[in-house]
């Protein structure tokens, strides 16, 4: 679920008590790289909920930077989009002004010094990945507060808690493409079953050099472990 920031209004002795809302989500990147072909799968839930309330259920948490680069986001939805929208702006006119496509790892510093900057005002938990011809395939994870750290495996949202077990357990070094594509198509069903701010359906994309795929898992498309 892509989060939103608010509060509950409780009415108590003719007064309204403002109580935190709780939101969470599922994001996750993985690097790939075969030997023949190197590049990123990331995926995500379409779930955006205020509260206990399912504001949108086909939200796309995944969001265009770049050509070759894109975030998934977690955290307030006006806070990650207003800053995906910032980063977009910026490496379009670094694009402009250099002739070539940006690199994944200015992006990924560009969201990190928004993030630290205002870690007191904003609620925004970014993964920014995508590929560029110095480094491949790259994922970068901006939790809140704005630390940046490349991983061969970037998760986040509170789905994330349900499904160390199975990074732990199936991710491998050299995976291909497809394998990559199954593993989080896997990860974020495995959330949605147990994340109950996560959910909707699954949505996946790969960039390499010949550009960006994308693929959505609807109804029975998404993996039913609980039927294996």
């Amino acid at each position: 679920m892509e989060p939103v920031v608010g509060y509950n209004y409780l009415a108590k002795e003719d007064d309204f008590v403002m109580t935190p809302i709780s939101t969470g989500t599922t994001i996750v990147a993985v690097e790939y790289d075969d030997g023949t072909d190197s590049g990123v799968v990331f995926g995500a839930d379409s779930r955006t909920t205020s509260g206990t309330y399912v504001s949108n259920r086909f939200t796309d948490k995944l969001t265009h930077v770049t050509q070759n680069i894109y975030c998934c986001r977690s955290g307030s939805a006006a806070d990650t989009q207003a800053i995906a929208d910032i980063v977009s702006y910026h490496l379009g006119l670094l694009e402009v002004q250099t002739g070539e496509a940006p690199r994944v790892r200015v992006a990924a510093k560009l969201f990190q010094e928004l993030c630290y900057n205002n870690r007191d005002d904003l609620t925004a938990g970014i993964i920014c990945a995508g590929w560029d011809r110095y480094e491949g395939g790259q994922c970068y994870t901006i939790p809140l507060g704005g630390m940046c750290m490349r991983q061969p495996v970037a998760m986040g949202g509170s789905g994330s808690t349900y499904v160390y077990g199975y990074v732990d357990q199936n991710y491998r070094k050299g995976m291909n493409k497809a394998q990559c594509m199954q593993f989080v198509a896997n990860y974020v069903s495995l959330a949605m079953n147990r994340d109950n701010a996560s959910g909707g359906v699954v949505r996946l994309a790969a960039i390499n050099k010949a550009g960006i795929e994308r693929v959505n898992l609807l109804d029975k498309q998404i993996p039913q472990h609980w039927q294996d």
